[in-house]
């Protein structure tokens, strides 16, 4: 992994979705940029990782997970310096921790975790688990649904990061982060 990874310096708010697969992160994030006409960050790993599934049949490993941090992290720079006061990131390199803890028996290289506790983000917004699960080549974990959230959820407390816990139907989960995020705009 890069030994320099660093985010690029603005004024904008970077906001995370954050939160288990299949809780409805990518549609949130394109929804809140259409909203705030701004520029959301698309998931790198799950390009990368279908690449992978298509061409070989494989699945992620802990040698893909470097090459992940760093290409997601490309891809918020270019987005952050065209971005409108506010960034959405559907995705970031502590999910690539949580992921990486939760399915490498705790695991976690030390390279991304120190990446995790050096990297600034101004709100996570947690995605809740009572949505319906889709099934897809690449997520895999429909029967932990719960103790991953709690997992992901541990983390943001350990590291005392500001978040927003989203339930309910998109709608709901949209007007509720509209509704967050404009309280930290006008704190601005």
């Amino acid at each position: 992994m890069e030994k320099d990874l660093k985010q690029v310096h603005s004024h904008i708010l970077r906001v995370v979705l954050y939160g288990p697969e299949s809780t409805g992160k990518t549609t949130l994030a394109k929804a809140l940029a259409n909203h705030y006409q701004t520029q959301w960050v698309e998931e790198f790993a799950r390009e990368y990782l279908q690449k992978k599934w298509d061409e070989q049949q494989s699945i992620c490993t802990l040698e893909d997970l470097p090459f992940i941090v760093a290409g997601q992290l490309k891809r918020e720079n270019q987005k952050a310096i065209k971005a409108k006061k506010l960034l959405f990131c559907d995705t970031n390199v502590v999910v690539t921790r949580v992921w990486s803890e939760t399915h490498f028996d705790g695991y976690c290289n030390p390279a991304i975790l120190e990446y995790s506790k050096k990297s600034k983000y101004d709100l996570y917004l947690l995605t809740g688990i009572d949505v319906p699960w889709v099934k897809d080549d690449l997520r895999d974990r429909q029967e932990d649904r719960q103790s991953m959230f709690d997992h992901f959820k541990s983390t943001l407390d350990e590291m005392q990061k500001k978040y927003l816990i989203l339930e309910g139907n998109p709608v709901i989960r949209l007007n509720k982060a509209i509704a967050f995020i404009d309280l930290l705009l006008k704190k601005q």
